[in-house]
C-alpha cells in the first residue's frame, strides 16, 4: 500500500520501458504528473482506490499501448476524461464508484478495442 504517497517526481516519464504501474490504494495521491504521457509502453495502469485523485493529465491520451485502466473508487475524480478517447489499445476500463465524476465525453464511444464483460 502507498497510502501516504502524495505526488510523483516528473522524472517518472523517463521510465520508457515501464509496462505496469500499480498505484491502487494511494489514498493521498492528488495528481499524476503530465510526464506519465511519456510512458508509451505502459499497458496496465491501476489507480483504484486513489480517493484523493481529482483529475488525470490530458497527456494520458498519449499512452498508446495502454490496455487496462482501473479507476475504480477514485471518488474525488472530477475531470471529464476527454483524453481517454485517444487510448486506441484500451480493452479494459474500470470506473465504478467515481462519485464526483459528472459525465463522460461522447468521444468515449470511439474506443473500439474495449471488451464487453
Amino acid at each position: 500500500m502507498c497510502s501516504s504517497l502524495q505526488e510523483f517526481p516528473t522524472s517518472i516519464g523517463q521510465l520508457t520501458a515501464l509496462q505496469n504501474r500499480q498505484l491502487n490504494h494511494c489514498s493521498s495521491l492528488q495528481e499524476i504528473p503530465t510526464s506519465f504521457g511519456q510512458l508509451t509502453t505502459l499497458q496496465n495502469f491501476d489507480l483504484s482506490a486513489c480517493s484523493s485523485l481529482q483529475e488525470l493529465p490530458t497527456s494520458i491520451g498519449q499512452l498508446s499501448a495502454l490496455q487496462n485502466l482501473d479507476l475504480n473508487q477514485c471518488s474525488s475524480l472530477q475531470e471529464s476524461l476527454t483524453s481517454i478517447s485517444q487510448l486506441s489499445a484500451l480493452q479494459i476500463f474500470h470506473l465504478n464508484n467515481c462519485w464526483s465524476l459528472q459525465e463522460l465525453p461522447i468521444s468515449i464511444g470511439e474506443l473500439n478495442a474495449i471488451q464487453n464483460p
